[in-house]
């Protein structure tokens, strides 16, 4: 923060400039810890250059240092002191004359600490690369294997990057994903388990100068100062190599069309984009997909305004600790993406002299979402980790985090929402039933058997397995081309529902189900389906170009009801089958693989399932839907033993907890303070039970006594139901905004990688009228956007 961070020193929070005023008045806390790093510019050498780099004592706050400045030039000096408010007196650390022990051991503390996140974080490639222990004494087998300049592949797939050479046996596997762009699928640390072989050399990164090497034992990239020799053993001359991947120079390399390049816009010289809208998001290893959906979320001006244009409302009311608030976390990270404050052009010429005088300010370049994923991902199984994640599934975890926590009389996550209208129909007696859900994707099945270039990807398949067989470059990558008409057709037409019980012939039967549009959101998000399993399981990737409009009419799709001559099935619940064996059940693979398509967990499709008996997927969706954000919602099925009853299971059947009261103690508590009973209680149950936010709740309510027992029942329901979309239902309905089915085009996210637990992923936004990239932490004009490649896609209604 410029001018410094203020840390409470009764909390330890920490505040910029013109937040701590606020603090101050809302807490009454008066004593803090300023912070602040100063960088001034090195005194040039006698050669004209700067002196050389030494250790600083100066530094003792464990900060990052700014990536915008060459540290051989700049050298940092940290400063803390204790600010006393409200008249902001001074006094400079260290002072152990003027300050209590206690005080002095406080602040030695706190200045010692080391970061929390840096806590989170691997912090080894930073550090500089030690000799391997293994380099000295390692010994490799004299088994005949010779390296091949090009044309490496997998012994144990067949991916042709991140290929690792184990300088043992020879053997080329490849490495573990990672958010960079490498993938891979962890053969070699496999291999390496089962064989002890410690050392791997990475292909493609052999160069006279040296070559990457990892120790598994050592769990770190190492250095090999026997380099030269073990390449040898395996025929590999190290001053013959290029640093290329897959071993191919640079003359040798085709023109090529992969998703990687295309994506990204490689090869094409993109402008910078500065200013409010235009910042950029540090990555923090694998957390590109936060970035991407943070992106497109606060370029809507309904998100906007309820974050961001209410921040001062939200800060104000947020509670003692704003790191535990989604609101406030929303609001900040709003703040930073769209005030420009972080994301402002370089120096101009006018102002070099300003730079080699005694104070610099580092250029904003990017905002950092620790405290933001930290608090969105907070139990989580997936989004808690550092693992890659599915885009679609984070926007709809986010989704819901909104729906549990409102802001202002309106709802921003409203603009998503719309009603699905479900005919399914029995295909014996022809009788029909019609449902309503709420949504908030339209996805997109992949039309595959109507692409219009079936003869060049045979000719093109041919040609890749020729070139794999005699081990010469590939062909360059010929790309399924799907019409979006036709994929927009598959979703429209009847779809065969997996074991369906008909209640008009009270048994299984043939079932057909077919999905409209009972209303029209005014944000439509559509996911392209490109994410599948092999019969092996394996999850990949459909890598097609999809023709996606920049206009889109989806009227035809309007919902119809039930029509003229149709018989509705009979309301009958299906039998509840329960067998004498709970473990013997079967798990309906077919509903399960389903499930794991629309990039749901496994071991949840499976939980989902069992749970709803086998009565089908979309059943079973229904399901996953509910419990979503129990903490072990992706962990693997327990089968109760027999008589007793598993917590999720308990929860399908709907058993919902009767004693909803909160605390006796804490409803004493705030009696004590004079406070009504009634209004304890209902201030109690509005916030979770949470003390703190109870007692903020009562003074942002002073009218309490026109509070009706009718209200303290709303709030019942309001607490009992379930933060799902599906179960949020009042007597007038969900809250949706119809309107026509016209669409036009504002924003996509793209995936590059073979499924979604690895690869990466970039926005591409429309704003004020052109296209622009989000990579991360760099933002620019996009020249060629490739909007054929998409997985997300952000249309906005046109306005009738």
């Amino acid at each position: 923060s410029e001018g410094g961070l203020y840390v409470c020193m009764n909390t330890f929070l920490g505040f910029g400039r013109e937040h701590i005023e606020r603090h101050y008045r809302k807490t009454g806390q008066c004593v803090y810890l300023h912070l602040k790093r100063h960088v001034t510019q090195k005194v040039p050498g006698a050669s004209g250059g700067a002196l050389p780099k030494r250790r600083n004592a100066k530094l003792f706050l464990d900060l990052e240092i700014s990536s915008d400045l060459n540290s051989d030039d700049f050298e940092y000096e940290d400063e803390a002191k204790l600010v006393i408010f409200p008249d902001h007196y001074e006094i400079s650390l260290p002072n152990i004359e003027e300050l209590p022990a206690l005080v002095t051991i406080a602040c030695d503390a706190l200045l010692s600490a080391k970061s929390p996140y840096r806590k989170q974080e691997p912090d080894s490639w930073e550090e500089e690369l030690q000799a391997s222990k293994h380099a000295k004494t390692l010994v490799q087998l004299d088994n005949g294997v010779r390296i091949p300049p090009s044309g490496w592949k997998c012994c144990k797939c067949d991916l042709r990057e991140n290929l690792w050479l184990n300088l043992t046996d020879g053997s080329v596997l490849c490495g573990k994903w990672f958010f960079d762009g490498s993938g891979g699928n962890g053969h070699a640390m496999e291999h390496y388990k089962d064989t002890g072989y410690p050392l791997a050399v990475k292909l493609g990164t052999i160069t006279p100068d040296g070559a990457d090497v990892y120790s598994f034992d050592e769990e770190e990239p190492v250095l090999d100062p026997h380099i030269a020799k073990h390449l040898a053993h395996f025929g590999i001359d190290m001053l013959q190599m290029q640093g290329t991947e897959n071993g191919l120079r640079d003359n040798d390399i085709k023109p090529r069309v992969s998703e990687w390049e295309v994506i990204q816009e490689a090869g094409v010289k993109l402008k910078p984009m500065y200013g409010p809208g235009y910042t950029g998001m540090k990555n923090l290893g694998n957390s590109c997909y936060l970035n991407a959906v943070m992106q497109a979320i606060f370029s809507i001006p309904e998100f906007q305004r309820a974050y961001v244009g209410n921040l001062p409302r939200i800060f104000d009311y947020s509670p003692l600790d704003p790191t535990q608030d989604f609101n406030t976390q929303m609001a900040k990270l709003g703040h930073g993406l769209l005030s420009g404050q972080y994301s402002k052009p370089p120096m101009k010429s006018e102002l070099i002299e300003q730079v080699m005088k005694e104070e610099h300010k580092p250029q904003r370049n990017g905002i950092s979402p620790r405290m933001f994923k930290a608090f969105i991902s907070k139990g989580h199984p997936e989004f808690s980790s550092n693992r890659q994640q599915d885009a679609q599934e984070f926007f709809l975890h986010l989704i819901n985090l909104v729906e549990r926590n409102p802001v202002g009389s309106e709802n921003p996550s409203d603009v998503f929402r719309f009603l699905v209208e479900e005919r399914t129909q029995c295909c014996q007696s022809r009788k029909v039933r019609y449902t309503e859900r709420v949504d908030y994707i339209m996805q997109l099945p992949v039309a595959m058997e109507a692409a219009t270039n079936k003869d060049e990807l045979i000719a093109y398949e041919l040609k890749r397995r020729e070139a794999e067989a005699a081990r010469r470059p590939l062909p360059e990558l010929v790309r399924a081309k799907i019409p979006f008409s036709a994929c927009l057709q598959a979703f429209s037409e009847p779809s065969n529902v997996e074991d369906f019980w008909s209640s008009a012939l009270q048994a299984k039967s043939a079932g057909v189900k077919t999905s409209r549009f009972a209303s029209f959101p005014e944000y439509l998000v559509v996911q392209i389906k490109k994410f599948t399993f092999g019969l092996d399981w394996i999850p990949k990737k459909l890598d097609v170009s999809i023709d996606m409009p920049d206009f889109l009419d989806i009227s035809h799709l309007r919902a119809r009801g039930l029509q003229p001559g149709e018989e509705e099935l009979p309301d009958i619940a299906p039998p509840i089958v329960i067998p004498d064996d709970p473990k013997a059940l079967d798990i309906d693979e077919s509903s399960v693989m389903q499930l794991a398509e629309m990039g749901f967990p496994l071991e949840a499709c499976r939980k989902a399932v069992y749970y709803t008996g086998n009565l089908g997927a979309e059943v079973a969706f229904n399901w996953i839907i509910a419990h979503m954000e129990e903490p072990d919602f992706a962990e693997p099925l327990v089968i109760p033993a027999f008589g007793e009853v598993a917590s999720s299971g308990a929860a399908a059947l709907g058993a919902v907890g009767l004693d909803n009261q909160p605390p006796e103690e804490m409803v004493a508590i705030i009696i004590s303070m004079g406070f009504q009973r009634n209004l304890a209680i209902q201030a109690l149950k509005a916030t979770n039970n949470n003390l703190e936010r109870a007692l903020e709740w009562i003074f942002s309510h002073p009218d309490p006594e026109e509070e009706s027992d009718a209200a303290l029942d709303t709030v019942d329901m309001e607490n009992n139901a379930n933060a799902n979309i599906l179960a949020e239902t009042g007597s007038e309905g969900p809250r949706i905004k119809d309107g026509p089915g016209r669409y036009e085009l504002f924003g996509f996210i793209s995936h590059m990688g073979t499924s979604t637990m690895s690869g990466h992923y970039i926005c591409h936004l429309r704003k004020e009228g052109r296209w622009v990239i989000y990579n991360d932490l760099r933002v620019c004009a996009s020249e060629r956007p490739p909007k054929d490649l998409g997985y997300i896609y952000f249309y906005h209604r046109i306005p009738s």
